[in-house]
């Protein structure tokens, strides 16, 4: 008989026990959400970034084969690039 009542004190001990774990699973789980989420948000304005500068690249690379193409030049300005023709 002491023996079941041992082990119905355990059990409600354990059940106890349980709760403050669980919320701290919880709370764990949580944290894990929100700093996934913020990488995610990170990893979106990264490539957003670099498709920005690759479009960028791209359009600089596109302008320079149309002049050459055309029998002109690149010149460099100070914040352009100017096609020169002959």
């Amino acid at each position: 008989m002491t023996d079941l009542n041992k082990s119905n004190n355990t059990d409600h001990t354990n059940s106890a026990n349980e709760q403050p774990l669980n919320e701290f699973v919880n709370n764990v789980n949580s944290q894990q959400v929100s700093i996934k989420a913020w990488s995610q948000k990170l990893l979106v304005v990264i490539l957003c970034i670099a498709s920005f500068y690759g479009g960028w690249k791209s359009y600089e690379s596109n302008m320079v084969n149309e002049c050459t193409a055309n029998g002109g030049q690149m010149i460099e300005g100070k914040k352009t690039m100017i096609c020169q023709l002959p």
